[in-house]
């Protein structure tokens, strides 16, 4: 009996030292968050994609828990509140209000879900033009007019702004079968998992790069311990560099190879 209260006071003197620190820690979390604070808009539409929209909303919603509360969530549509169904016949989400371009944060746009090419009703042209027919361009145009807001694209959500000619001469990126389109539609495409043109500008690549963006705007916005925490929940890592105008432009060895055989004088015969 002795050696047990023996060893019960010992484990109450641990806990007395640990309890100070935990709650220093939990007053240090919320200094260190008190000028830092996020809100983001995922932004849903007829026959949006769930991966383009979910992933991003699910890092944004964990770092939210880990920071305490730091970041705070919605899903938004032109229309307001309402049941916007998803593409490929999948389950519909509730958007809460209307996408509020004003509001000072983070709006995130997905792509389509569909057929990749064609002019069937469920082929993601198709998808976006109808979303082009909406309030859903026009508000974006107000957010990139905004200097207190970053948009940010996965997939072919860029595809909708380009569409719009809000990329015209900007850096971007999108899935692989749509960068013909968006060098069409004015921008210029750059080949990488995550691209950023300025600080309001963020696009990732094919559907799953939404997890990368989203841990980027994170790591931007809280810092990297949050970003790395929400990584070890997820058990996935952020993929690739993230692409900037920045630092020495890389040879075009392609290109430089080509104007070195233009440059070399023909063979006499």
């Amino acid at each position: 009996m002795k050696i047990f209260f023996g060893w019960l006071l010992s484990f109450t003197l641990v806990l007395s030292l640990i309890a100070p620190a935990a709650s220093a820690q939990t007053s240090d979390n919320k200094d260190a968050f008190k000028d830092k604070s996020m809100h983001v808009q995922v932004v849903l539409f007829d026959g949006f994609d769930l991966m383009d929209a979910l992933a991003p909303y699910e890092v944004f919603a964990a770092a939210g828990i880990y920071s305490g509360g730091a970041v705070t969530l919605e899903l938004v549509s032109a229309e307001g509140k309402r049941s916007v169904p998803s593409g490929m016949n999948g389950p519909a989400l509730e958007a809460q209000a209307a996408l509020d371009p004003n509001r000072p944060g983070i709006i995130l746009v997905p792509g389509a879900a569909g057929k990749p090419a064609g002019n069937s009703e469920d082929a993601i042209p198709n998808i976006l033009g109808q979303a082009m027919k909406t309030g859903l361009p026009d508000l974006i145009k107000q957010a990139m007019d905004n200097k207190e807001v970053t948009v940010a694209t996965v997939c072919g959500g860029s595809l909708l702004l380009a569409m719009k000619g809000l990329l015209k001469d900007r850096h971007a990126v999108t899935n692989h079968l749509g960068m013909a389109a968006l060098k069409a539609a004015g921008a210029i495409p750059v080949d990488a998992r995550v691209v950023v043109d300025g600080p309001r500008l963020v696009s990732g690549g094919g559907v799953t790069s939404g997890l990368d963006v989203a841990l980027y705007l994170v790591e931007r916005e809280l810092g990297p311990r949050i970003a790395n925490a929400v990584e070890k929940l997820f058990e996935y890592e952020r993929r690739g560099t993230v692409w900037k105008a920045e630092g020495v432009t890389p040879i075009d060895f392609t290109t430089s190879q080509e104007a070195s055989k233009e440059a070399q004088p023909a063979a006499a015969t």
